[in-house]
């Protein structure tokens, strides 16, 4: 009887020292786990996720839950796969039809262009959209020509010529059109203007006349009363001379006096006031609406 008693106790014990390898065994069948886990994970299908994604977000959106019924994650996906294959059998006959249609045997073995060239044929360009770059093309032709109606007769410190995003600006300094606080014009002015006309003539755009002055007020006697009168004079007198002596057309005119609120340079020194004292004449960047 001792010796049975012996026998199981130390049938215990040796049974109790190998337990630790059953907690081994968990833990590496955990870790081959969860190596695998990685590994799979590091070789995830990104179009097959997109897949299940895509579907997810579907049964979400629709609320028509797989657990009520729903279409589940496969069959979403092989849906989704079966489209996928239907579409791409679709553009392949297309494809094939547009090729047949768009070349065609000549008799040589060549191919020549069918509908398919004609189907990609750019649209023309409206008649509004010809009309602009015709003006534009007069515009730069209108900046040349005064530029080197600028440079032969010597008038570069008078008359300055700029393209901004308005239009073509032609300025004219006060010096070569009026006397101090008056806007009469000056007859050395005529021959420029008398130029300037002829070739606003025809250019189907608006011109803009626009008095400036310095801040310095009007003398004391002068006709009128401040600067903003005499800019809008100013503006007026070459107005005048347009429609008056070259007869052009009145519609394609407007004019402003702005006194010295748009000053060009600073009017604290003399070369700023004399650069304030200005007429411009803006053709604009813009088609006269047709009736």
């Amino acid at each position: 009887m001792r010796q049975r008693n012996r026998r199981e106790q130390h049938a215990e014990s040796r049974e109790s020292n190998d337990r630790w390898m059953i907690t081994y065994a968990d833990l590496i069948t955990l870790l081959l786990i969860f190596f695998v886990i990685m590994f799979a994970m590091s070789s995830l299908d990104v179009q097959k996720y997109k897949i299940v994604t895509g579907s997810l977000s579907e049964t979400f959106r629709s609320g028509n839950p797989v657990l009520e019924g729903g279409d589940g994650i496969l069959e979403s996906q092989q849906e989704t796969e079966n489209s996928g294959s239907a579409n791409s059998q679709k553009q392949g006959s297309n494809s094939a039809i547009v090729a047949g249609e768009g070349s065609q045997d000549n008799g040589t073995g060549s191919k020549v262009a069918g509908t398919a060239n004609a189907g990609e044929t750019a649209q023309p360009p409206s008649s509004r959209e010809l009309a602009f770059k015709e003006q534009e093309a007069k515009l730069a032709s209108l900046m040349g020509v005064i530029t080197k109606y600028v440079e032969d007769n010597n008038l570069g410190d008078q008359i300055f010529v700029a393209d901004k995003p308005q239009g073509i600006a032609i300025t004219l300094s006060d010096r070569f059109l009026f006397d101090a606080g008056k806007a009469e014009l000056k007859a050395p002015a005529f021959p420029a203007l008398r130029q300037l006309s002829g070739l606003f003539r025809g250019i189907g755009a608006s011109i803009s006349i626009e008095g400036h002055t310095d801040n310095t007020p009007v003398s004391v006697g002068s006709r009128y009363n401040d600067n903003w009168e005499l800019s809008g004079a100013r503006a007026l007198s070459i107005l005048r001379f347009f429609l008056d002596n070259e007869r052009l057309d009145p519609d394609t005119f407007q004019y402003a006096g702005y006194a010295d609120t748009r000053p060009a340079a600073d009017n604290t020194t003399l070369l700023g006031k004399q650069k304030n004292r200005r007429v411009e004449l803006i053709v604009l960047r813009q088609l006269q609406d047709e009736e």
